[in-house]
């Protein structure tokens, strides 16, 4: 196919968020404490610190009250759904879906199609991906997306520095209810080893020479750049940008090589203070990107997933948003809800002491 030949994703019926949800557990565990623990607090650290679940939580719990946050947003009953989809690379359960939870715990069954959803950290923008196009070819009016993680980090390995917990909820429905409005979509994969966890492993390991070409920036760059051609777009057209957000440098370093300025994607570059949210990333920040935004405002939001794919979407924000986000609480709510934990409370929280 040639480049002539790309074309992007557009529903046949306009397809809009309608409601949105964030949550992150209130545990903080710094990162000058993992370094304190294996390196006697020697060398730089990636972030200032990382959101941590409580023995209590896990991906299906942040997800529900992610999942109630939106509904309150949309003012839609949760009957009303058709679908509820939860895109993440720490399900609970190895045999026994996570969306069917979450559905029942909101009052969406029996009714519902529920699926889980897994691409690396681009699992819930591909929940997304297909929930526009549910909706838009008009088999359904309401569908849920999600993308949370509690995301997993061998003891010492540099993940444990970044590995956070968190993410979002999206329902997405017809564009006259929308708060921000999809203008398209478009999706670049290709099959790239830098990233990966078999199934009877407990922690994933990396490619570290694969990690930022040609897996992140090729990616990245590539659907940014394809969507905002064929939308006739430059950077100066958004006001916000966000980026899949695995480290502080990565997102920073492709926003420039595009062209978006700082003040673009500093209302959604939460990494420093909640960690790699995995498939919650970029999609979290989209969160605290529609916290701040006014009607009229351009937003690009582009995932990435290990394996290897990026889905990139453009949207604009309606008259409807300043008054729906004040239904529910904020992102940054979440993020200043903060309890800091030291690295044996880490450690018991996430199951890295084992007897045996």
């Amino acid at each position: 196919m040639t480049e002539r030949d790309i074309e992007v994703l557009r529903p046949t019926r306009e397809v809009g968020i309608v409601g949105y949800g964030a949550y992150v557990p209130r545990y903080r565990l710094p990162a000058s404490e993992v370094a304190r623990v294996w390196t006697q607090g020697q060398g730089g650290l990636p972030i200032r610190e990382k959101a941590v679940p409580g023995l209590d939580e896990d991906v299906i719990t942040m997800s529900i009250e992610a999942a109630r946050n939106a509904l309150a947003r949309a003012g839609v009953d949760a009957g009303r759904l058709r679908a509820v989809w939860v895109g993440s690379e720490s399900h609970p359960y190895a045999v026994k879906p996570t969306s069917t939870v979450v559905a029942e715990a909101i009052g969406a069954t029996p009714h519902i199609q529920a699926a889980d959803w897994e691409f690396a950290c681009k699992a819930g923008t591909e929940a997304l991906q297909a929930a526009i196009g549910f909706v838009g070819s008009g088999m359904a009016d309401y569908a849920m997306s999600i993308g949370m993680d509690t995301a997993q980090g061998r003891p010492g390995d540099a993940l444990e520095y970044t590995a956070g917990a968190g993410g979002a909820a999206f329902i997405l429905g017809p564009a006259e209810a929308a708060l921000a409005v999809f203008e398209a979509s478009y999706s670049f994969t290709t099959d790239t080893p830098d990233f990966w966890r078999r199934a009877d492993e407990k922690y994933p390991a990396h490619g570290e020479r694969f990690t930022g070409e040609p897996a992140y920036f090729q990616h990245i760059t590539a659907a940014a750049t394809t969507l905002m051609k064929a939308l006739d777009a430059s950077p100066e057209d958004f006001t916000y940008a966000v980026f899949h957000q695995p480290n502080l440098k990565f997102p920073q370093r492709v926003a420039k090589s595009l062209g978006f300025k700082p003040e673009q994607i500093e209302p959604g570059l939460l990494v420093p203070v909640i960690g790699n949210t995995y498939a919650g990333s970029a999609l979290i920040g989209l969160t605290a990107i529609l916290d701040a935004a006014q009607p009229g405002d351009r937003i690009l939001l582009v995932s990435y997933g290990s394996g290897a794919g990026s889905d990139a979407f453009s949207m604009r924000v309606t008259d409807l948003l300043p008054e729906r986000r004040e239904q529910a609480p904020r992102t940054q709510d979440y993020i200043a809800r903060r309890t800091e934990i030291d690295y044996a409370t880490y450690a018991r929280y996430r199951g890295k002491l084992v007897l045996k």
